[in-house]
């Protein structure tokens, strides 16, 4: 068995609600690329990565050209096998991991299409048979985020990450976690997220004008070092996202006293082949997991639930239903949240198929 073709899809993605994050950071339409690897036995697998602007070191543009440069390697490959390929294609091509991703997964899958077993079986095992979901709000006016916090909670949401940092206002920054928290009541997981957007001097006022209050924090400056700085200062839990990205991160921010949560993403690690063993070394950190990617819709949402199902009971912090933040919907069979809360596709492989009609025609193809 070997993989013969190779599709590339490029959909416009368009956010319900523009995302703003500190500085300067949105999140509005991006493009999002799709994979479809196909073997000679017909079995084909499906990956997705869409990396936002300045978020990673990585840009939706560059997907095709990468993927382009790894195509000669993966094509007359045996899809089975996957961690193999894709230190090859590592030793090839260096760096790249948004790149990466959408091929690893779509191995993956294709793994789960030959063998009839679900991802999440091939990753060590379900854990978990739904998944708890966190709400992320834009960072607006505070009463405007209360609202949207408060809708959420409706719907069964309990964890909400809160977006800070669009003003450079600390006090601003302040009444959004507090006036968040008292829509929520008492009980709910609030952390406030600044993206690497705050100096550590900024996250120090806000997160001691909030330590009365059961509120965590997410990645406030662009170094480990004054994450931990601001932990220490502020006595607020931590939670990493951008700072982890590889297994060396993983242990930097554990020494420095920062990992309470790290936020593992598809995107940033290269694929589920790294996200395992960032899982296996999260979970020996103490570290609690939240299990996403950057953004997307069905295909990457899949992925994402389907490894966040095999991380060990206590150690799952949340994941993300990426679909429902974003349209067009490209997989109809995908799973919808429920009551603050989302099970896995049912399938072998991701469990979910995309439209075609809705792909349109491939940016690339090559057999």
């Amino acid at each position: 068995m070997k993989i013969t073709k190779l599709q590339l899809w490029a959909v416009e993605l368009t956010s319900h609600q523009t995302y703003h994050m500190a500085a300067g950071k949105t999140c509005a339409t991006v493009t999002s690329h799709v994979l479809c690897l196909e073997t000679d036995t017909g079995q084909r697998g499906w990956g997705e990565v869409c990396p936002i602007p300045h978020y990673l070191p990585a840009f939706a543009g560059g997907i095709p050209s990468a993927v382009q440069e790894m195509a000669p390697d993966i094509l007359g490959a045996n899809p089975v096998g996957v961690d193999a390929l894709m230190r090859h294609l590592d030793a090839q091509l260096p760096g790249h991991a948004a790149a990466k991703s959408i091929v690893d997964m779509a191995l993956w899958d294709l793994c789960g299409q030959i063998t009839g077993l679900p991802l999440c079986d091939l990753l060590g095992g379900r854990v978990h048979d739904d998944l708890p979901l966190y709400h992320s709000i834009t960072c607006i006016a505070p009463d405007e985020m209360a609202r949207i916090a408060h809708e959420a909670y409706a719907t069964g949401i309990r964890q909400f990450q809160v977006k800070l940092g669009t003003d450079q206002d600390w006090q601003a920054d302040a009444e959004r976690l507090i006036k968040v928290r008292e829509a929520v009541g008492n009980r709910p997981l609030v952390y406030g997220d600044w993206n690497c957007g705050a100096s550590r001097l900024h996250a120090t006022r806000t997160g001691r004008a909030v330590a009365h209050l059961d509120i965590m924090l997410e990645q406030p400056c662009k170094t480990l070092e004054d994450c931990a700085a601001v932990r220490s200062a502020t006595g607020l839990p931590m939670k990493i996202d951008e700072g982890a990205h590889d297994m060396a991160s993983l242990l930097e921010a554990s020494r420095l006293g920062c990992l309470d949560a790290v936020a593992l993403k598809l995107s940033k690690f290269g694929g589920i082949s790294a996200m395992r063993r960032a899982r296996d070394l999260s979970v020996h950190l103490g570290a609690v997991i939240c299990a996403e990617c950057t953004w997307g819709s069905d295909i990457v949402t899949a992925a994402a639930l389907h490894f966040a199902a095999t991380i060990p009971k206590g150690m799952l912090l949340n994941t993300c239903d990426l679909s429902s933040y974003v349209g067009p919907r490209i997989a109809m069979n995908a799973p919808s949240r429920e009551n603050g809360r989302i099970s896995l596709p049912q399938g072998a492989g991701l469990g979910v198929v995309p439209d075609f009609d809705l792909l349109g025609a491939p940016v690339m193809e090559m057999t």
